[in-house]
């Protein structure tokens, strides 16, 4: 998909789906030299987060014929990485969302 936004709320509404909590959209465009945004979402339980992992990762491929760089974390983890290039999707339980804080160690990153 040549549109990393679109790409990025694709990802999000796939997650929905999967009935993630409170998926956020950053913009990095102007902030990072490795990727256009990042969607960060939640899970209540390590089931819920590989479930999430698994519809994004299906779906994306379903619909753009694409599959992610890399897959990092796990379930076990409490914290799963999908790396589309433009797009990376972090999906976290909520503790540890909470603890890593990424929306706001990006806090100059737009939210979409």
């Amino acid at each position: 998909m040549s549109d990393p936004l679109a790409l990025a709320r694709f990802c999000r509404d796939a997650a929905l789906e999967g009935k993630a909590i409170s998926p956020v959209i950053l913009d990095l465009r102007k902030l990072s030299a490795f990727t256009d945004f990042f969607l960060i979402c939640s899970a209540a339980s390590p089931p819920q987060l590989k479930a999430l992992a698994a519809s994004v990762e299906r779906e994306v491929q379903k619909a753009h014929g694409i599959q992610p760089r890399s897959l990092q974390g796990s379930p076990a983890s409490h914290w799963v990485v999908l790396d589309y290039g433009s797009v990376l999707v972090h999906l976290f339980l909520e503790k540890e969302r909470a603890h890593y804080e990424l929306e706001h160690l990006w806090g100059d990153a737009p939210m979409l």
